[in-house]
């Protein structure tokens, strides 16, 4: 009963303590702003929060007044002039985690900016040591990468939330993916790796004609100086076009001597472009809210709705390569390089193998009667000897697997002890946060 009337005092004082601090807060305006109050605070004040204002808005299409709900909210807000620009935004991206597809380049992606929500076609890359922008088909699994899209200018550090649809039953979680934006520009390079392949058809020495990489000799004198290098790891560079021959034919040098059956290609990096696209969400202007905006579809749906085959490039397929085997000549070492040789680097001498079968293998060997039986009494031993082996090699595998299985049984059980500890731990460390938050908040 003490308890009871000790909380309902203790309540009574809070309220009479809030009243007096609200007297004397109006009497403090009251002396401040005169006899004019509410209009000369307002004047130096401003609109402040839970005041019913009126607000005056141009330019306001038809369409908005038709499908008015007033059941539901609307938010103002307001934007900077340099807001009003479009122009690229590079920004740092991540899937997320609870999304169940990865994201595909060039899909088009509603994203939530700002104030505003529109639709704009997103290239994913990620950036090299050097700085190169690398161009991504897909979104990292468990990693950040960098989008760039057309969209309105925003500071940078501005939150980004992205979804692929906007009606409700979209099965699954629907925030596609989460960033924040890095730097604005007019544009941006993202450039994706090109390999330009050709082979050699004269070899001297360290020098090769390479032929089937360039078309012209207008593209070589472009590539004169570049890198180059064979699948096998020896590097090189082009020099001069040849005017005989196969057009795109050029003279090219080499760390080593190649050979013909070497494949050279040279590294390459083509710009990729960023599509300027730019869709409003514009749900408010349409009577069945999200359900009547169409923005544009995914090229997987558009496939899908059509019945449209999947375009497959017979270039892009993997086929399966059938190389000869090599057969390297054998190492020959001469004499006076042999003598300075460290005796383990030194050809030892080594039996020749004989083309024909000598006498000593050839020969039949005859056997009296004790020589059988010891023969066979050895056949017998080892043949004990090899089933024992056997069933005990047998055995231990079915124990291991035993012993996996109860290891695997304990360490649930302490799995399962070791969640339940965690989880009352986390409870207590979230009531003391609590009661320490409580407390802050009340001034102790």
């Amino acid at each position: 009963g003490d308890a009871a009337e000790n909380d309902e005092k203790a309540e009574s004082e809070y309220v009479e303590t809030l009243q007096r601090e609200k007297e004397a807060r109006l009497q403090r305006n009251k002396e401040e702003f005169g006899e004019e109050g509410e209009a000369a605070r307002l004047r130096h004040e401003g609109f402040r929060q839970g005041l019913y204002v009126r607000i005056r808005i141009d330019g306001v299409p038809v369409e908005l007044l038709e499908s008015f709900n007033p059941i539901m909210p609307m938010v103002l807000g307001g934007l900077t002039p340099q807001e009003t620009n479009k122009g690229f935004l590079r920004c740092r991206f991540k899937k997320h985690r609870w999304h169940k597809k990865i994201l595909k380049c060039n899909d088009p992606l509603i994203f939530s900016l700002g104030w505003r929500r529109f639709q704009s076609i997103p290239v994913f890359s990620t950036e090299d040591e050097n700085g190169r922008h690398r161009y991504l088909k897909y979104t990292p699994e468990h990693m950040h990468c960098h989008a760039t899209f057309y969209g309105p200018q925003v500071p940078p550090n501005t939150g980004i939330l992205a979804i692929q649809k906007l009606s409700g039953n979209t099965p699954g979680f629907r925030i596609a993916a989460t960033g924040v934006t890095l730097e604005l520009d007019e544009s941006f390079e993202v450039v994706k790796k090109l390999k330009l392949v050709g082979s050699p058809s004269k070899i001297y020495k360290n020098t090769a004609f390479i032929a089937g990489m360039f078309n012209s000799d207008l593209e070589v004198s472009r590539f004169e100086g570049a890198k180059i290098r064979t699948v096998s790891g020896v590097r090189g560079q082009v020099k001069k076009a040849l005017r005989e021959g196969q057009p795109g034919s050029f003279r090219a040098t080499f760390e080593d001597k190649i050979l013909m059956s070497d494949i050279v290609f040279c590294r390459t990096w083509m710009p990729v472009e960023i599509t300027k696209y730019y869709n409003p969400v514009t749900t408010l202007l349409a009577k069945e809210g999200s359900e009547g905006w169409r923005g544009m579809k995914p090229k997987a749906q558009l496939q899908v709705e059509t019945q449209t085959p999947i375009e497959v490039k017979a270039d892009s397929i993997y086929k399966p390569i059938t190389r000869p085997e090599k057969k390297f000549n054998k190492l020959y070492v001469s004499k006076r390089l042999e003598e300075s040789l460290p005796f383990a680097s030194k050809q030892k001498n080594e039996e020749k193998k004989r083309k024909k079968k000598s006498y000593v293998s050839k020969r039949a060997v005859v056997m009296d009667a004790d020589e059988k039986k010891k023969y066979t009494f050895m056949q017998a031993v080892n043949t004990i000897r090899n089933e024992k082996v056997s069933k005990k090699k047998t055995k231990n595998a079915e124990r291991r697997v035993e012993k996996a299985k109860e290891d695997a049984r304990k360490e649930a059980k302490l799995g399962a002890v070791r969640k339940a500890n965690k989880k009352r731990q986390y409870r207590i460390d979230g009531k003391i946060a609590a009661a320490r938050e409580r407390k802050r908040l009340r001034g102790e």
